[in-house]
């Protein structure tokens, strides 16, 4: 599948999807963050850019959107088996039980928007419990959004749900969340090119820090998110 641009007039259907008042609860969700808060690891907007930025880069674009990537081709090629082992790869790689239950609970609620919006795609594969990035490649395959467009905005997704939270945990000004979500059109590129690229041999999800952030969240005294 090539690295086409998306087709004039396409784009406001993944406008729609990346868009924050999509009801998957995205919003409840920090991924670790919180925990780093509150441990200190993530105190202003410098160490929230590294630990933000540093989880794309390193992390994310090389198991999420890698394996996204190959879910978009499959569904391009029509490939049902392939897009299920993506799938099944990336629930595997996940750390801790919070970002296992994120995962699906998020692929779940965009599974059923899809539904009731009657997309038959989501139909066909209603007898499975997909993750996000699964259900996303749904979406943008259904609306025929070009994979590498829909690969940066899963990122965009990503990164702006992390912005969110660290503005209210930090807490970061709104200022200083645009200077953030401005500063990403950088590693969003570095990110997706990276997912594009990378052979399967060199997939996998290297991120102790946010592992450990997850996991020590589930008994953290008071909390915010979910994760």
């Amino acid at each position: 599948m090539t690295s086409e641009r998306t087709p004039v007039g396409l784009p406001i259907q993944l406008l729609r999807l990346v868009s924050p008042s999509q009801p998957v609860g995205a919003f409840s969700y920090s991924r670790g963050l919180e925990w780093a808060v509150h441990d200190g690891v993530v105190r202003d907007e410098a160490t929230a850019s590294s630990w933000i930025f540093g989880l794309i880069e390193h992390s994310y674009a090389v198991c999420d959107a890698a394996l996204f990537w190959r879910m978009m081709q499959a569904l391009g090629a029509g490939d049902r088996a392939a897009f299920l082992k993506a799938d099944a790869w990336l629930s595997a790689t996940r750390e801790s039980r919070e970002i296992e239950f994120e995962d699906k609970q998020m692929g779940s609620a965009l599974m059923q928007v899809l539904h009731d919006l009657d997309v038959s795609s989501a139909r066909s594969f209603a007898d499975r419990k997909l993750g996000y990035p699964a259900a996303f490649a749904l979406a943008a395959t259904h609306w025929t959004i070009a994979a590498a467009d829909a690969l940066r905005g899963l990122l965009w997704s990503a990164i702006e749900g992390q912005v969110s939270a660290a503005i209210r945990l930090v807490p970061l000004g709104h200022t200083a969340g645009q200077r953030l979500l401005v500063a990403a059109g950088d590693v969003i590129e570095r990110a997706a090119l990276r997912a594009e690229s990378i052979g399967e041999d060199d997939i996998g999800n290297a991120a102790p820090a946010m592992a450990m952030a997850s996991a020590w969240h589930e008994t953290q005294y008071s909390r915010l998110f979910r994760s």
